[in-house]
């Protein structure tokens, strides 16, 4: 896959130093000739098991993996959909799925789009189309309308910001309703 992409390289630069060569373009060839955009590599069809002191903490699957570690900015695309499935410490597992999804290497932020859903082993479910997720942090946010159901909440809202656990929320503007207890 390597020798295929530095011989188009190659053949690439011939071509672009031919075209240019008569012409003071300097620039321009150098324009033509950023093959840094290249992934490092591709994969069909992947199935990675995350594991932590030989306990698996997480399942990632994926028609398609593109590869750009190679990148100033280092990421991994899942372009057609990806799925994980998280294993806590009592094996209970937490879905996640969406059409589309990044991983930024360096800073450890995912950022999924379209049909976003997570849903937890207590029942709580999240919806939305785009969401972030700051691996480091444990923490999911949005600035896209999702609507998110449990025991306890059902809300739809246009911006979210939350601990992975969703035990601590903040939301903008509600639709919907919240189980309020009052105190007295």
């Amino acid at each position: 896959m390597q020798q295929s992409a530095l011989f188009k390289k190659f053949i690439f630069s011939l071509l672009a130093i031919a075209i240019f060569s008569c012409k003071n373009n300097y620039e321009q060839v150098k324009l033509l000739n950023q093959f840094d955009a290249l992934p490092v590599g591709e994969a069909d069809t992947i199935r990675v098991v995350y594991t932590d002191s030989a306990q698996t903490v997480a399942i990632l699957k994926a028609p398609k993996n593109i590869d750009y570690t190679n990148q100033p900015f280092p990421y991994s695309e899942f372009p057609i959909g990806v799925e994980v499935v998280f294993f806590d410490e009592n094996n209970m597992e937490t879905f996640v799925k969406a059409d589309y999804g990044i991983l930024y290497n360096r800073t450890n932020l995912v950022d999924l789009r379209g049909n976003v859903q997570i849903t937890t082993p207590d029942g709580a479910d999240l919806r939305t189309s785009q969401l972030y997720w700051d691996v480091n942090r444990e923490w999911v946010f949005t600035e896209e309308n999702f609507t998110f159901k449990n025991k306890d909440y059902d809300i739809a809202a246009k911006v979210l910001d939350a601990s992975r656990s969703f035990n601590k929320i903040t939301t903008g503007p509600l639709i919907g309703s919240v189980a309020v207890e009052e105190e007295l």
